[in-house]
């Protein structure tokens, strides 16, 4: 099926991320290899992103980079309770048997999925928000890569949700955590530096007029850039529980308001 590059993404996003500004400074990244066996695409290749030194304000908070057509994509270093909403497309017979960018064999029959930047080996629930039905997937590979898409479900995934005739479907992907014991364990983030995120972006210009039209209802509303992406946000909190209190207070005026962490 197609894939998809979110060009305006919904984020529950942790790590660190720096404050716009002109203090530049850099950091080395690692690499990450996309899997030979992960070219589920025809266009689709493996690369190799160099670790030489890359600007912190673009590179803080990703445990690893890689490029597909040219465009370099983040791994988070921790899914700390991620969220995104975005549409979800599904692969099958065309690849079933083939190695994913995990190193497992694809089976279209058990519950995967693939994602741009989420650890591999994440659990997530992903709920169809046009019919309400939801699964839990395993994150082993990686895509889609087609405009428009955040995850690829396997055929049994997208069977479940009522994706496959159609396929495609608008979801909500919410971060589960690692399986241990048949029980997810999703990490601690009850105390840290928390943000609550109102959009974000890739053109800065964007950013700032989300940010001005909440500046003129008094909310102080800053924009802070991770990722890739410039990201308007109200913080910081030290807490969770504050930050979700401020999360909540900011919903009666913008629904999508949501709690980052950054550290």
């Amino acid at each position: 099926m197609r894939r998809g590059i979110l060009l305006f993404t919904i984020f529950f996003l942790s790590g660190c991320v720096s404050l716009v500004g002109p203090n530049d400074y850099s950091v080395k990244v690692k690499k990450e290899v996309i899997s030979e066996a992960s070219k589920r695409r025809k266009l689709r290749k493996k690369e190799t992103v160099s670790d030489s030194k890359l600007k912190a304000d673009r590179k803080i908070g990703c445990k690893s980079t890689y490029k597909v057509w040219g465009k370099e994509y983040c791994v988070l270093k921790h899914s700390y309770g991620f969220e995104e909403i975005g549409i979800a497309s599904w692969y099958g017979p065309n690849f079933h048997g083939k190695k994913t960018a995990s190193g497992e064999v694809y089976n279209m029959y058990e519950m995967t999925a693939a994602h741009k930047s989420l650890p591999l080996g994440t659990y997530v629930k992903v709920i169809n928000l046009e019919n309400g039905k939801s699964v839990v997937v395993k994150i082993n590979d990686r895509g889609p890569f087609v405009p428009g898409r955040i995850i690829d479900l396997s055929y049994a995934a997208a069977k479940k949700l009522g994706v496959v005739a159609k396929g495609t479907a608008k979801v909500k992907i919410v971060a589960l955590g690692r399986k241990e014991d048949g029980h997810y364990t999703p990490e601690n983030y009850e105390r840290g530096s928390f943000y609550i995120q109102l959009g974000a972006f890739e053109k800065f210009e964007n950013a700032e007029k989300l940010k001005n039209k909440f500046v003129k209802k008094g909310i102080k509303a800053k924009i802070i850039q991770a990722f890739g992406l410039f990201r308007v946000v109200v913080g910081p909190q030290l807490t969770y529980v504050k930050a979700m209190e401020e999360r909540d207070r900011l919903r009666k005026i913008y629904p999508d308001a949501f709690v980052i962490r950054v550290n």
